[in-house]
């Protein structure tokens, strides 16, 4: 679970704090470019490092520094709960005059306040138990935190490292989603254009995931009948989805499901994943895209009940049905007054709206 998330001199993020301590659901809610999409991205530039992508120049680029600002670093920082344990992770990124390329500044991790390792430009110190810390040196146009080799799974490194890469950053294309698979997955990408290998995968590691999975999309889908994943060729599977009929059944390709029936699917692997897979973290960008009116309430409520013990879950929407599940104190309002500022954040409960949100938001009255 995320307790806080700083992001320096990243596009339009300055100098942002998003403090999310004891939050298991939170809303993120503003006009289009006041920053929510960004948190994401910050998000993701973490995510690739768990994932094992080390060089700076596949994390950030030139243009990502704020309005050009290069005189300065860019900073992510990030404070995570994971088995009642704490951990902060850090990595600030320069371009020198003359550079061409952005490479390391420093970068840590620490693991409830004990040091994991510590690294100015190309300078590495890892802590040893009972031993005295190693020092050596990384190309400073690589994160050090994929290079470094974890002692064992418990490592604190190697728990961290799961973490970061088995967040669920969501932004989904349904009309690019493939229910094919040739492999299997746990880390989804942001577009979801690899459905069919997080299924494959996510039952191949918790098949008791199949009944959460058919019985949360009965909820929205009740002619359902099941769903298949049969192979196709060596290594190949394909999702079928079925619905009765009557007596009968229809058997559906997933690629002809609309839309909506995709990202249903989508949230449904969200909720087996945190129930069978945890703990999960899932920042989802609007989720309440391609639904009907009568699905976007049941569908963030059922997102929200599976966001305890460990799992987190962060959304972004502009649908009034999705606002009215969250509250004043676990809603956050983004602004920025024009394309020139950076964004600013604040809760909701900071404006005293109480039932006049909704009204407010189409009147256009909130800002911070």
């Amino acid at each position: 679970m995320i307790r806080r998330l700083y992001v320096h001199n990243y596009r339009c993020l300055l100098n942002f704090e998003l403090a999310l301590s004891g939050l298991s659901s939170c809303l993120l809610i503003g006009r289009n470019g006041s920053g929510k999409t960004t948190v994401s991205q910050a998000l993701e530039v973490l995510q690739k490092i768990g994932r094992g992508t080390n060089r700076v120049k596949d994390l950030v680029q030139q243009g990502d520094f704020w309005r050009g600002r290069s005189s300065e670093p860019m900073r992510f920082t990030i404070e995570v709960d994971i088995d009642l344990k704490a951990y902060l992770y850090s990595i600030a990124f320069e371009l020198p005059e003359g550079f061409k390329e952005l490479r390391v500044f420093d970068e840590r991790l620490s693991a409830n306040g004990a040091l994991v390792f510590s690294r100015s430009v190309s300078q590495v110190e890892l802590a040893r138990p009972n031993r005295d810390p190693a020092a050596f040196t990384v190309d400073w146009h690589f994160a050090a935190l994929p290079i470094i080799q974890e002692a064992s799974s418990a490592d604190p490194l190697s728990i961290f490292k799961r973490w970061l890469s088995g967040m669920l950053l969501l932004s989904p294309m349904p009309d690019l989603s493939s229910g094919d698979s040739q492999g299997e997955t746990l880390e989804p990408n942001p577009h979801v254009t690899n459905l069919g290998e997080w299924f494959t995968g996510l039952l191949a590691t918790s098949p008791a995931g199949y009944s959460t999975v058919e019985n949360y999309l009965k909820q929205f889908l009740p002619d359902l009948k099941g769903i298949l994943n049969p192979s196709v060729g060596p290594d190949a599977r394909s999702l079928v989805v079925q619905f009765a009929v009557g007596g009968d059944t229809v058997p559906l390709p997933f690629k002809v499901l609309s839309a909506g029936e995709k990202c249903l699917l989508i949230s449904a692997l969200v909720v087996a994943a945190a129930e069978h897979n945890p703990p999960t973290f899932c920042f989802w960008d609007e989720p309440d895209n391609h639904l009907a009116i009568s699905e976007v309430g049941p569908l963030i409520l059922a997102l929200r009940q599976v966001a305890s013990g460990g799992n987190q879950l962060i959304v972004t929407s502009h649908n009034a049905e999705a606002i009215r599940r969250f509250s004043e104190e676990n809603t956050f309002v983004f602004s920025r007054k024009s394309h020139l500022e950076p964004t600013t954040v604040k809760p909701l409960s900071d404006f005293g709206l109480g039932e006049d949100l909704i009204d407010a938001l189409i009147e256009g009255e909130v800002s911070v």
